[in-house]
């Protein structure tokens, strides 16, 4: 006989039905590689496995940061009965039996006129949102959902009956809780001795744990059976280690950016839409102390002389912190997070934000040394293509890169990576993008790629363009690939040059091959909506021609834009070249169109 695992998280946004047969050995996380992924940051990598061995359903934590929790209860390893109710980090799940809850007469633990638990497949693909539940008999292969996941309040199956609500962890009854903890913390482990730079150690924060542990158990006389024992340990362990409220938002791979207005109000990007969270930080002084714990190891400051600031986490993310004066309602963050996997040219394909021929020709276009400009607004993908084209540089080749934060993923064995440098507290000892390009010729690059372009360093990269520095790739915020030119011709005058404007057109037409328009729609997608090349000038001004465009043609069903690319049947110059000289080109990829 086997069982069933019915999960859910409390927003509804994930819900799974897990079969467990006798020999099974399933592994849960918030990893790829886990059989089960629970793709939350309060999920540990390789969180519980559950066995079944000889009619003996297991679970065994896996040494994660939350724990596993059973009927309220956090266990090591534990043998699972019938209506056995789990948590791992925010996931809620309920353990039965086939049988259990088959009807009426086996408990009632059955609702028939509850709605079916939805297809997770087809859920996920309409962005989480739910259509209208009226029908009453559950997809085919889908049971009925289980009576306790639809009439139980769910909040208590994280701590057997003692809920923690959103109002509860921000009362000030909580809050003094956890500075009590907090202030206990210190004075055992005396944490502000220990080096910022080790904060994320492994050693560390299990030390740290086991003493926050202790702790809770100390003082357990005084904190009220309403709070959720486990919640508090771990926001007192973010606290003391981490990024505070953040750190969920940080480890959830379905996040791309965490956006705090102020403390009170905390958003995240998943899927190209922007997302209110329940996330509040305590008070604006948390909020200060998470942005110093950032900044701190990267030897940069933020205070009223200097209310803003660029930095990088430890594992690459971007944040842009601002302080008052200059924000108004409080300190703000923007973490635009790094991926651990990069993106590559077959996860485009597959998002559909080019085709399959749009790659082969993009891989030509490199590999040819084509001088390629990507266009687009803020947040259209831009560095996302940049990482991808640059893949395609060959391995033999020497790369420079440039950037204001570093966030290429460059796999060639050949790679400088170069990253700017903010003023001092005595405003001198600034290293600017500029100062970078200028530096780059004289490291004997095969190729420099920039990570954006925005001021006087166009001119440089130009002028490098034209000096034997073919195959340089960089980006530039703009709508179109014309307001790209235009744009660039604006950055140049921002040098300091005084060039006529028909000598830095000349440059421009002679330095660029391709630009390549990004954009992100409505619906969050983002696609390449234009491939142009530039052609030369005519008196003053600069000619192009359109080689590939995206046609919008309405909207699916989930509501997503719908389209195709169509090809223009122009033939760029350097794919004349090439046939020229005899190289095969599969010339299908400029003819039809690709949805």
């Amino acid at each position: 006989m086997g069982a069933k695992l019915f999960i859910l998280t409390q927003d509804r946004q994930f819900e799974k039905i897990v079969d467990l047969d006798e020999g099974m050995v399933l592994s849960f996380g918030r990893s790829d590689d886990a059989n089960v992924v629970l793709p939350r940051g309060s999920v540990s990598r390789l969180h519980a496995q559950i066995s079944v061995t000889d009619g003996v359903y297991k679970v065994q934590d896996l040494g994660s940061t939350n724990g596993v929790i059973v009927n309220g209860k956090r266990v090591r390893e534990q043998a699972l009965k019938p209506n056995d109710k789990l948590m791992m980090g925010e996931f809620m799940m309920l353990f039965q039996m086939q049988g259990e809850g088959d009807g009426e007469d086996a408990g009632s633990t059955m609702v028939e006129d509850e709605p079916p638990l939805p297809n997770v497949a087809q859920t996920m693909a309409a962005g989480g949102k739910k259509g209208p539940a009226a029908k009453s008999t559950a997809p085919s292969g889908m049971p009925p959902r289980p009576k306790e996941i639809t009439n139980l309040d769910l909040k208590q199956m994280k701590s057997g009956g003692k809920a923690s609500t959103a109002e509860d962890l921000f009362s000030d009854e909580y809050v003094n809780i956890r500075r009590t903890i907090h202030d206990i913390l210190l004075d055992r482990m005396d944490l502000h001795q220990v080096n910022i730079l080790d904060l994320q150690d492994a050693e560390l924060r299990e030390k740290t744990s086991r003493a926050i542990e202790q702790i809770i158990l100390d003082i357990a006389g005084e904190i009220p059976d309403k709070f959720d024992k486990q919640r508090l340990h771990k926001d007192v362990l973010d606290e003391a280690l981490g990024l505070g409220q953040l750190e969920d938002l940080l480890a959830d791979p379905s996040v791309t950016e965490v956006m705090v207005n102020h403390k009170d109000q905390v958003y995240v990007e998943r899927k190209g839409k922007l997302t209110l969270t329940d996330k509040r930080f305590i008070n604006e002084a948390q909020v200060r102390s998470v942005i110093d714990r950032i900044v701190a190891p990267l030897g940069r400051r933020i205070d009223e002389s200097s209310p803003l600031v660029d930095a990088r986490l430890k594992d690459g993310s971007r944040v842009n912190a601002v302080i008052p004066p200059l924000a108004l309602k409080g300190s703000s963050i923007t973490i635009r997070k790094f991926s651990e996997k990069p993106l590559t040219v077959a996860d485009l394909v597959k998002f559909g934000s080019f085709t399959d021929q749009m790659a082969s020709f993009f891989q030509l276009a490199v590999e040819h040394h084509q001088n390629i400009v990507i266009s687009g607004g803020t947040g259209s993908g831009k560095t996302t293509l940049l990482n991808v084209l640059s893949s395609f540089i060959g391995e033999d080749e020497r790369i420079v890169t440039v950037e204001d934060a570093a966030e290429l993923q460059l796999r060639q064995p050949h790679v400088v990576s170069l990253e700017t440098r903010p003023p001092n507290i005595e405003g001198k000892g600034a290293v600017t993008i500029r100062d970078l390009v200028k530096n780059c010729l004289r490291m004997r690059p095969d190729r420099i790629v920039v990570g954006e372009c925005r001021g006087g360093e166009a001119l440089d990269m130009l002028q490098a363009m034209n000096t034997g520095h073919d195959g340089s790739l960089t980006t530039g915020h703009a709508n179109s690939p014309r307001d790209m030119l235009s744009r660039l011709e604006t950055m140049v005058l921002m040098s300091g040059m005084e060039l006529p404007v028909k000598a830095i057109r000349e440059q421009m037409a002679s330095a660029i091959n391709l630009i390549i328009q990004q954009t992100r729609l409505p619906d969050g997608s983002r696609r390449v909506i234009e491939v142009s090349e530039v052609t030369g000038t005519e008196g003053e001004i600069i000619t192009m021609q359109s080689i590939f465009e995206y046609q919008q043609t309405g909207f699916d069903e989930n509501g997503r834009i719908s389209g195709y690319y169509m090809p223009t049947g122009i033939i760029p110059k350097f794919i004349e070249e090439m046939r020229q000289k005899g190289e095969e080109v599969p010339m299908d990829m400029f003819q039809g169109a690709a949805y």
